[in-house]
């Protein structure tokens, strides 16, 4: 449990939707770097599951850092060609597992499985290599012995906040609308790489969307143009809210070949025209934020026992939306939550909430209130645990 001195409430007098302008972006599952998120979380999982078969237990590991490098290829009407892969490196640390290549056969096979089951395009454009190295054995002793909790295996901090704004929220209703089966089946043109950027200027919100189009479903320019003028009106249709919608910016009206527009033969930008990274994408919250608090730690790829980077940051997500579902005079919260590396996890430094109530005042009754709902989700690690183990948490 959080000593209540290491708990610090705090009243802001500042709504977020007062702000006169505001940013934020989502990136979608076929983005470069959502790509890397989603294999290096998928790698850990598969680690945690492989420690559990084997030794019945989690064991250290933090592979949070995967690199994507683009590949080739000539997009062309009607069907192009990939004439370089696309190269997929995992890079961390990990326990040992008995085999001497079983740690590199299960990145490597769950990066592949996570690749089949998220993405439409040809998993055999990718080259997925292994640079996962064995653990440090200082860091080793941050898990868990026998009726011990985990300590903390890094000095870091993690932020949440809720609710999300009305820009957010058209954001991520906008980037659901596009990954829709209704949308695909509607556009089958469309790839899965796609980022929505939200931009709010008072009232006014202007959505920009970037969205790959696959070649062999595109007859000429004219054709391309139609079916963006499509799209842009089916997702205006259903987005429910007042915006300017622009798709594929950078397209040239004038366009004569396939030079001038955002044409790919995989829907993926990674085929040529991007690279990624973990943690350059979506936070926790599934978006990026930069008009609110926001930690640079990638949750995706982190062990889900000891890694404050994920449990700290999913923390913080989830004690924000509590205290703003469950506390009816808290209409904002901002979480951050501080660890000193070797401390036992349940234990941070510092854990400030920053709320913003509807009547201005911040009593003794609500700061204890919200003491005794943080000390809850602290009493839960392991829950927590489970759910990450289990993919039950979104972390981009």
């Amino acid at each position: 449990m959080v000593g209540q001195s290491d708990i610090r409430v705090t009243l802001s007098k500042s709504p977020h939707a007062e702000l006169p302008s505001e940013i934020c972006e989502h990136k979608g599952v076929g983005h470069p770097d959502t790509i890397c998120d989603g294999v290096a979380e998928a790698v850990s999982r598969a680690l945690c599951a492989a420690y559990l078969q084997t030794y019945g237990e989690i064991r250290h590991h933090n592979v949070d850092k995967a690199l994507l490098i683009g590949g080739q290829s000539k997009p062309k009407f009607g069907g192009g060609e990939i004439t370089a892969k696309v190269r997929l490196i995992v890079a961390g640390r990990a326990a040992s597992l008995p085999g001497k290549d079983d740690v590199s056969e299960v990145v490597c096979t769950a990066a592949k499985k996570y690749l089949t089951t998220t993405l439409r395009c040809p998993i055999d454009m990718f080259a997925i290599e292994s640079a996962v190295r064995t653990t440090s054995p200082n860091l080793d002793r941050v898990m868990p012995a026998p009726g011990k909790l985990p300590l903390a295996n890094d000095t870091s901090f993690g932020v949440g906040f809720a609710p999300y704004s009305s820009l957010e929220q058209s954001v991520l209703d906008t980037a659901s609308l596009v990954c829709s089966s209704l949308f695909r089946q509607e556009f089958p043109v469309a790839g899965d790489d796609f980022k929505v950027m939200g931009v709010r200027f008072d009232e006014q919100v202007n959505l920009t969307i970037a969205l790959a189009v696959t070649d062999r479903h595109v007859e000429s320019c004219s054709d391309y143009f139609s079916m963006k003028d499509a799209m842009s009106a089916w997702l205006l249709d259903r987005l429910g809210c007042p915006a300017t919608l622009r798709l594929n910016a950078l397209d040239d009206p004038a366009s004569k070949d396939e030079s001038g527009i955002y044409l790919t033969v995989s829907g993926l930008s990674a085929e040529h025209g991007d690279d990624g990274q973990v943690g350059r994408g979506n936070r926790v919250s599934r978006l990026i934020t930069p008009s609110r608090p926001m930690s640079l730690e990638a949750a995706a790829g982190k062990c889900p026992v000891t890694h404050v980077g994920k449990i700290y940051n999913v923390l913080a997500d989830q004690i924000a939306r509590e205290l703003v579902s469950r506390a009816p005079c808290v209409l904002e919260a901002n979480v951050q939550i501080v660890s000193c590396i070797g401390q036992p996890i349940n234990l941070p430094q510092l854990v400030e909430v920053e709320v913003v109530r509807k009547d201005m005042l911040l009593g003794m009754q609500t700061t204890r209130r919200i003491e005794e709902m943080t000390n809850q989700y602290f009493s839960q690690l392991n829950k927590l645990t489970e759910q990450l183990v289990h993919g039950k948490v979104h972390l981009f």
